[in-house]
């Protein structure tokens, strides 16, 4: 479940829902790059974890929208806080990162 809770798709689709119902043609709109079919696979994921709930309404063409439930709106302050620690430590992490790839690497982590 946390590699669907934590991918960056879930994280800006349920910052999307904290302002309200959303269609699918405006969250597609809103969440720049991503691609139609991540964006249908992300909410159906969401949906099955009960984050998300999806309201049909009886239209022609229909209509659908999507809104955080009570256990997603409990997932936007923990994300939250995650968005703000990666947002205070990402100068250590390019550096980490930096020093990782120019680092000699030893062939205790090559497969044999």
């Amino acid at each position: 479940m946390l590699e669907h809770i934590a991918n960056k798709w879930t994280v800006l689709i349920v910052y999307a829902l904290t302002q309200g119902k959303k269609r699918y043609s405006e969250l597609k709109q809103q969440i720049v790059g991503i691609s139609p079919k991540m964006l249908i696979q992300n909410l159906r994921n969401l949906e099955r974890y009960g984050l998300i709930e999806r309201e049909i309404y009886p239209t022609v063409p229909p209509r659908v929208e999507y809104s955080l439930t009570p256990l997603g709106k409990s997932l936007v302050e923990p994300l939250a806080v995650l968005g703000e620690w990666a947002y205070r430590h990402i100068l250590d992490v390019k550096a980490a990162m930096e020093q990782y790839d120019n680092s000699p690497k030893d062939d205790y982590w090559e497969p044999k």
